[in-house]
């Protein structure tokens, strides 16, 4: 049996609908009824009713279960609910753990979201079960939020100038999941998952552009102003400023390498930036 965590968000519910339709069948741990019904599609997908905070749901969410996928929700507590749940999954006897974490993950890193991925990474490799870590980049889907920018003017914001990125398709990241999930060989590998190129903002903002028949530019934000702007969308205090650090990592150029793991994980190459807006460019006009 496979446990989900995660699986109403952005990459685990693509994880979750391709568990679904291959006909595999999957607990998925949820917090709220609402929750459960956004999974209310897919058959094979089991809500599980549970809280990160709550040892005894997840135990019992745990129960018979022998591989697990831990995703969080970024925030303070994501490190603490990790710890907590590969402890939980030891417990229980789960054989093996496939962790999302991100590329360049270091616990001497200044970026809080690569640090805190390195002390879940070495938890679970100091437990004894399998593990598998799926370090991801820039998802493209991120791309989505700026779409008002783009409608009302033309724009993309980011505190990043020239630095290129190699962002990667989360529909590629679900394939590398499912197939760590389901199959064999995968037992304490570490994956780098990027997309087949490295662009910059402003490469992106021009291929954007030609997507939706519209000029879009890039315009270059001080850290401070991203910060600002973040704030008052009600962002949490904490979120942004790792969000301001994850920026100033790509602007020293540290998320531009290219790794061919998606591709020889699942047997077809990653998706580029041009085919992912060839399916996604409607959300942005």
């Amino acid at each position: 049996m496979i446990l989900l965590t995660g699986a109403t968000g952005t990459v685990g519910f693509e994880i979750a609908k391709l568990l679904d339709q291959k006909g595999v069948s999957a607990k998925a741990l949820v917090r709220s009824p609402e929750a459960a019904e956004k999974l209310a599609g897919l058959s094979h997908i089991i809500p599980v009713m549970g809280d990160l905070d709550d040892a005894a749901s997840v135990a019992a969410a745990l129960a018979g279960v022998e591989i697990a996928f831990l995703l969080t929700k970024s925030s303070e507590r994501a490190e603490s609910q990790q710890l907590g749940f590969v402890a939980a999954a030891k417990a229980a006897g789960v054989r093996h753990i496939v962790k999302f974490s991100q590329v360049h993950a270091d616990v001497a890193s200044p970026v809080r979201f690569l640090r805190y991925h390195a002390v879940v990474e070495a938890a679970i490799k100091a437990s004894g079960m399998a593990y598998t870590f799926l370090r991801a980049n820039l998802f493209m889907q991120e791309m989505l939020a700026f779409r008002e920018p783009i409608r009302q003017q033309g724009r993309i914001f980011a505190p990043i100038g020239e630095a290129p990125v190699s962002l990667v398709d989360v529909r590629d990241l679900a394939e590398v999941a499912v197939a760590a999930l389901t199959g064999s060989g995968h037992d304490n590998k570490s994956y780098d998952l990027t997309g087949p190129e490295a662009l910059s903002h402003a490469e992106l903002a021009d291929q954007i552009g030609r997507a939706i028949g519209r000029r879009i530019e890039h315009v270059q934000l001080a850290p401070e102003q991203m910060r600002q702007i973040m704030l008052s969308y009600q962002f949490p205090e904490w979120q942004t400023d790792g969000l301001i650090e994850d920026y100033a990592h790509y602007d020293r150029g540290e998320a531009a390498g290219i790794s061919g793991d998606v591709e020889r994980v699942t047997g077809k190459k990653a998706r580029s930036f041009e085919v992912f807006l060839g399916d996604y460019a409607d959300r942005l006009r």
